[in-house]
């Protein structure tokens, strides 16, 4: 049942499907400011649950945690441990700079969901690529990433360029907002293409938005040299690399949601803030998961 501001004063015990997880200071303010809770963070993601769970199965997840609310920067954490439920499934994987194996958490129910949340996962952070093919990503990204300088008008004017990139090369795009400063764009791969190929693709749009914008928009992986302009970021896709997956909450002021977008909506006035834990399965119950094509349709990288 959803935990309510009511009922939230000691740990609370939910039952999800076959398992019982507990939540433990429900009533703990996450978001000080504007007095949200960590129960309200998980009423939040059992209402969404059943759009956002796709977007996350079968994907290792790098676990970034704020236990003590968005005031405290937190920590990444990717390894399980041993106090993790057997019932959370895991997938034993080499990581090549810890040089060692890392037990990956895939959230592939609701049950892991309230589990990851109890541990202060505001923010969910998913591969790319899933178990059964971890070489290839589903879809390649780029992240339009703007500096101070920037407007975020400036980042839909960004976003758009890369769609009519994308239009002439027939390839189609996915667009959400990242729920912090920038917008991600997702093209659908279905898993047929490795991660340099699509690094390369995601590389060739970036490099023809940026001469349409180019005095707004950069490839310059140096930050000093960007010179206040929005960062095309193609470099996310990599094998382990991870972004905010769609409907995940961020830890910032407003608890604001990564939310998929309608072109049309990309537009002059958009800003991040209108999208949060409070607006979302409305939006959602309105008009499904418009971002659902990404894990289903089929790019050719060659024609394009």
């Amino acid at each position: 049942r959803p935990v309510t501001k009511a009922s939230a004063s000691g740990p609370l015990q939910i039952t999800a499907g076959k398992h019982n997880v507990t939540i433990t200071h429900p009533d703990k303010e996450y978001w000080p400011d504007e007095h949200i809770t960590k129960a309200d963070l998980v009423n939040y993601y059992q209402s969404i649950s059943k759009w956002l769970l796709p977007h996350l199965k079968d994907r290792p997840q790098s676990l970034r945690r704020n236990p003590n609310g968005i005031r405290d920067k937190g920590f990444f954490h990717k390894d399980a441990g041993h106090d993790t439920p057997p019932w959370v499934e895991t997938i034993s994987l080499e990581a090549e700079r810890a040089k060692r194996k890392i037990e990956y958490i895939l959230c592939n129910n609701t049950a892991t969901l309230l589990y990851l949340n109890n541990l202060g996962c505001i923010e969910l952070n998913p591969w790319t690529s899933r178990t059964s093919q971890l070489d290839n990503p589903d879809y390649l990204v780029i992240d339009l990433d703007p500096s101070d300088d920037n407007s975020f008008d400036q980042v839909v004017e960004a976003a758009n360029a890369v769609k009519d990139v994308l239009d002439q090369a027939g390839a189609s795009g996915y667009c959400k907002t990242s729920g912090a400063s920038g917008l991600h764009i997702y093209v659908p791969l279905k898993a047929i293409y490795s991660y340099d190929e699509a690094r390369s693709f995601a590389e060739l749009i970036a490099i023809l938005t940026e001469q349409r914008l180019p005095d707004t928009t950069t490839t310059e992986r140096t930050v000093s040299k960007r010179n206040g302009r929005l960062y095309l970021d193609y470099l996310q896709n990599k094998k382990g690399q991870t972004l905010a997956s769609v409907y995940c909450v961020r830890p910032k002021p407003g608890a604001t949601v990564s939310a998929p977008l309608h072109w049309k909506e990309i537009k002059k006035g958009l800003h991040p803030s209108q999208f949060t834990i409070f607006n979302m399965e409305k939006r959602l119950n309105k008009i499904g998961d418009i971002f659902s094509g990404v894990l289903t349709e089929r790019t050719d990288l060659k024609k394009c």
